[in-house]
């Protein structure tokens, strides 16, 4: 009987921009807390393969499981959101679509701005969780490792990437064309992370507003960060209301699990422009119904204008053909790391059955050839192998059942690694 190492299908499911708005991804959100949880618990049930990733545009699983229903009850467990509401604006991918929507993802072919790289990092720093918890296999390494080359090979061989259109780049320019006073507009940046500091840069970029104000919850980093860009001023956390009371644009980058700005902030009846960068969403709802308060989101700002889109889907054909390349190097990879090891043993078996019969003929025969013997036979050894290789790789082939054929016919004692068709 065969022996399977594997046999569970390969998975990714979550849910995007694509079908999900920003409140419904706010609460499929995972922490980096909750990531790390959903890991061990992943680990803990044996589950040999997973990783999380969790931004502002999408949450996904991907992993190997019996059912898509195994990830899905893990998301909603670590997440705000249900089943139901799961059900209707989710995306579930399986094997080879699995594997295409990664590459896809990878290569900002899935970007809600059309070649966006910043989930290539981010991507990255999914992985590494899910190796530093242990729930990585060789099977991810070689496939995120495709994945990265075709990115890095799109970004540098196209024009997919062509001009800044990152959410803090949009914010900016969201700015510049709906104010026409923005170089004299207070404007005030709550939140260092990664996005707080894109968006400082760009202030300074592409603004001569020389009225920037930042607030950080941890004073040094804000700081520090002044320290390196004079043209800010540094403001403390817990004068927050009297900022936002004194600004005309306030750009939220706090990336909290819930809501940092709140109506109580509020102290201002003049016209205040609140761009929130933070997935989930760090501007209460009720901040929203001010009369006083345009609120734009991240849904907002990451429309870009029609002439560099256009620009980008131009070179969607050229990524493809990448992806595609690098697609068939791991399938080719796959389908190697598949059935050698049958194969290995087919061949083990035909060997044992050649010496087998040498070693009779020799007996039988006098001035027997057994150097001829050794020739011809092995040569036949080798087409009947090649010949199983042709039919192992056919699509159309059940690799599991072959080689169950093979171990009844041979009596070999065959075993496949990953023998589930992915």
């Amino acid at each position: 009987m065969v022996e399977e190492k594997h046999n569970k299908n390969l998975y990714n499911i979550g849910v995007s921009y694509k079908k999900a708005d920003a409140t419904i991804r706010g609460k499929f959100s995972v922490s980096k807390e909750n990531q790390v949880a959903l890991l061990e618990e992943a680990k803990s049930k044996g589950m040999e393969g997973i990783f999380v990733l969790s931004t502002c545009n999408r949450t996904e699983i991907t992993g190997f499981a019996d059912h898509p229903f195994q990830l899905i009850g893990m998301l909603c467990k670590y997440s705000n959101g249900s089943v139901e509401e799961f059900a209707q604006v989710s995306n579930v991918y399986k094997n080879k679509e699995a594997i295409n929507h990664l590459f896809r993802m990878g290569t900002g072919l899935d970007s809600q701005i059309l070649g966006d790289y910043e989930i290539v990092g981010q991507l990255r720093q999914a992985f590494k969780l899910a190796k530093e918890a242990g729930t990585t296999n060789a099977y991810f390494e070689r496939l995120l490792n495709h994945v990265m080359q075709a990115s890095k090979r799109v970004k540098n061989e196209t024009r997919l990437s062509s001009g800044t259109t990152s959410v803090s780049y949009a914010a900016v320019q969201y700015m510049i064309k709906n104010l026409e006073d923005y170089n004299s507009k207070n404007v005030l940046v709550f939140g260092l992370g990664k996005m707080g500091k894109h968006t400082c840069k760009n202030l300074a970029e592409y603004t001569q507003n020389k009225t920037v104000s930042l607030i950080n919850r941890t004073e040094e980093k804000a700081i520090a960060f002044v320290k390196e860009n004079t043209s800010i001023r540094n403001a403390k956390y817990e004068n927050l209301n009297k900022e936002i009371a004194n600004t005309d644009v306030l750009i939220v980058s706090t990336g909290a699990s819930e809501a940092t700005i709140k109506k109580e902030h509020i102290l201002t009846n003049k016209e205040l422009l609140i761009l929130d960068l933070s997935m989930p969403a760090n501007v209460s709802k009720e901040v929203a119904e001010l009369d006083n308060v345009t609120l734009v989101n991240v849904d907002e700002l990451s429309k870009i204008t029609d002439e560099t889109l256009a620009i980008r889907q131009q070179e969607i054909p050229v990524a493809e053909a990448i992806i595609e390349t690098h697609n068939e190097e791991f399938q080719e990879w796959l389908n190697h790391r598949r059935f050698t090891p049958a194969i290995n043993a087919l061949k083990q078996s035909l060997k044992t059955i050649q010496q087998g019969e040498i070693a009779f003929h020799k007996k039988k025969i006098k001035d027997f050839d057994e150097t001829q013997a050794e020739v011809i036979t092995s040569r036949f050894i080798q087409k009947i192998t090649t010949q199983f290789v042709k039919h192992l790789k056919d699509e159309e082939t059940s690799v599991n059942k072959s080689i169950e054929v093979m171990a009844k016919v041979f009596g070999a004692n065959l075993e496949t690694i990953h023998a589930e068709d992915n």
